[in-house]
């Protein structure tokens, strides 16, 4: 069964260093945002990777080490020759180690997207502890402040469209999940942008 949401104080926080990621670690916070604009390096390649029309995934499982830069070889592989590719895993890379840093975690979970639609188009909650999102180039990842998402069944409601927030491209949002220690009920509502616009989105996963 899918849980109604909780009627309890829960905040976002937004910020336009690496630094206000930490937020997401306090009670009360389910969403942690750093603003950051891409580099025209990786606008370029995001923009190149999506325009190629087709649908690329790359998923795996990493163990990381806080003291060692992680090594992610042939990451999402068909786009090894457009310009760019070299900044975009050294930005990858990077966000894999801010997140094992953040977390303590030994075991990470990647996943890379080219998509064409939206991959969950209706409003959910993850079964996971914290995940991390961004997306390269498209729109960004919809999701609703907590008055919007007060009281409402997943399983069959639908929210008022202005009340729908979205991340922007560039941004990196960490996402609380239902596993989360004490945030049961209060996981981030979201879902993928609707529309066919195709985008190009990282996730990273907490696994142990």
């Amino acid at each position: 069964m899918i849980p109604v949401r909780k009627s309890v104080d829960i905040f976002q926080a937004f910020g336009e260093t690496p630094q206000v990621l930490t937020d997401v670690l306090q009670d009360g916070v389910n969403l942690a945002v750093w603003r950051r604009r891409l580099p025209a390096q990786l606008e370029d390649f995001a923009a190149l990777a999506v325009s190629l029309g087709v649908s690329l995934a790359d998923q795996r499982v990493i163990d990381v080490d806080e003291q060692h830069k992680p090594v992610l070889p042939e990451l999402l592989r068909e786009t090894a020759d457009l310009h760019g590719y070299a900044a975009f895993v050294a930005d990858v890379s990077w966000l894999v180690a801010a997140y094992t840093c953040l977390v303590g975690a030994r075991r990470v979970g990647l996943r890379l997207r080219v998509l064409a639609g939206p991959m969950c188009p209706r409003f959910h909650v993850d079964n996971v502890p914290l995940r991390l999102l961004t997306t390269y180039a498209g729109p960004g990842t919809e999701w609703l402040p907590r008055q919007a998402s007060e009281g409402l069944d997943l399983a069959t409601a639908q929210p008022p469209v202005d009340n729908i927030q979205r991340l922007q491209p560039g941004d990196v949002g960490l996402l609380k999940g239902e596993k989360w220690q004490g945030n049961e009920g209060a996981g981030l509502v979201h879902r993928s942008p609707a529309g066919q616009q195709g985008r190009l989105l990282l996730s990273l996963d907490w696994l142990a």
